[in-house]
């Protein structure tokens, strides 16, 4: 992509209504526009970050035997008093049609999922299954803040297992689990998991995966010798005790971010829509349900939270928009120009993803917006690029300069492209 053709510009002043850093670096980059308060609109930038998130925590779910479907945000409201969600969800948008009928905004799918499981689950060998999907949800928040970390409209994966037993839900849990610390590490942040109360999904103990940051809305204990983690609202034990798991470490208190979570719904929903199988004695039985939601819009603020700097936004290379950042310091038809155009053909036919500064702007200037926008690798092509043959690579994220020679540069970048 030239950045010369590239939709969006990016801005030097702060936008005056947003507090959040990562607002107020993704509205400067390019990567989103705001709409009113808690809704964004991602453009091209933001969606490239965006689809990458989804695109990871896609094949993880597949890898575990999850099946992706997409369901219907525009919910019945019949569907939403079965489960007494219609007055006991505070959060949901309600609508009401020019017909009379009433209709909600999917702010979970349980009322959308439980029916056609109900559909296609009929016998003991139907079990277990896990359908997922990844698409918007909205909510009524009375007060949306901390930018897209949470909004009025967002965009969730959101998993729904159904299982015979207690034991086989919390077996897959702990493959979920695992599934989910790989899609965090992919996407360049280290998660912990903690016990929470299940709120209005659910009277049973939920979980939830915590990103540390200081922008997060949540206060956990933690343990540093093993991987024992509680909020602080459940945990028996305070700050500065010894960890109720190892007894080794003590624990320590911390700001974070939920980033996923996973709820045991147990029987509530089938039963809600008499919803049963047979099992091998052919009597009917309620199936187990299990709930595991992954924030993408989420995780992609949290992520500018945890990595950004004062210069902007640092993306690691998995979720990055581009893998390379190329930027020419030529003018016109120059021979520094030149230069960058052949490289910039060379990486592209390789498959490498890259965003080619071509405008004829100040050094100063492009170097400034690439690191605002944050791109993980910065090829400069100046004067020194076409005397020595040599171009100088910067990381955006440790600031490392290295001069790498024109006949290494593609094997240099492979990896990268292939990894994205």
């Amino acid at each position: 992509m030239r950045q010369s053709k590239l939709f969006t510009k990016t801005r030097r002043e702060v936008p005056a209504d947003e507090v959040a850093k990562n607002a107020q670096l993704l509205i400067r980059a390019g990567f989103v526009h705001k709409e009113m308060a808690g809704v964004y609109s991602y453009l091209p930038l933001g969606l490239r970050v965006l689809t990458k998130i989804e695109n990871i925590i896609r094949e993880e779910m597949d890898a575990i035997g999850g099946q992706e479907i997409k369901m219907a945000t525009l919910h019945p409201s019949e569907n939403w008093k079965k489960t007494d969600g219609w007055d006991g969800v505070d959060v949901l948008f309600k609508i009401q049609s020019r017909t009379d009928k009433e209709y909600a905004l999917g702010q979970s799918e349980e009322e959308i999922v439980t029916p056609i499981a109900q559909e296609y689950v009929t016998s003991y060998k139907d079990l277990p299954v896990a359908l997922y999907q990844i698409g918007q949800k909205y909510r009524d928040e009375l007060r949306a803040k901390s930018g897209i970390m949470r909004g009025r409209e967002f965009g969730m994966k959101d998993m729904y297992s159904f299982h015979e037993t207690q034991e086989d839900f919390e077996s897959f849990y702990e493959i979920v689990k695992k599934s989910y610390f790989e899609a965090y590490k992919r996407c360049g942040l280290v998660a912990k998991v903690t016990e929470a109360s299940g709120g209005s999904f659910s009277e049973k103990l939920s979980y939830e995966f915590m990103v540390l940051t200081d922008a997060g809305e949540d206060d956990i204990l933690y343990c540093e010798e093993c991987t024992h983690c509680a909020n602080v609202e459940v945990s028996k034990v305070g700050e500065g005790e010894a960890c109720p798991k190892c007894g080794k470490g003590k624990l320590k208190k911390a700001r974070a971010s939920e980033v996923g979570n996973v709820f045991d719904l147990g029987k509530k929903y089938p039963t809600s829509f008499d919803f049963t199988y047979k099992d091998k004695e052919g009597k009917e039985q309620t199936p187990i349900v299990g709930c595991y939601g992954f924030g993408t819009t989420r995780l992609m603020g949290v992520i500018v939270e945890k990595l950004a700097d004062e210069k902007g936004l640092i993306w690691p290379e998995n979720v990055a928009p581009f893998a390379v950042h190329l930027v020419a310091l030529g003018k016109g038809d120059d021979d520094i120009s030149k230069t960058a155009d052949a490289l910039y053909t060379d990486l592209v036919k390789a498959g490498v993803e890259v965003l080619y500064d071509d405008r004829d702007l100040r050094a100063g200037e492009k170097f400034a917006e690439s690191d605002l926008i944050g791109i993980p690798t910065r090829i400069v092509v100046g004067k020194d690029a076409v005397a020595t043959g040599e171009f100088e690579v910067v990381s955006r994220a440790t600031g490392e300069v290295r001069n790498i020679p024109r006949k290494d540069i593609l094997s240099c970048f492979l990896p990268t492209a292939s990894n994205s």
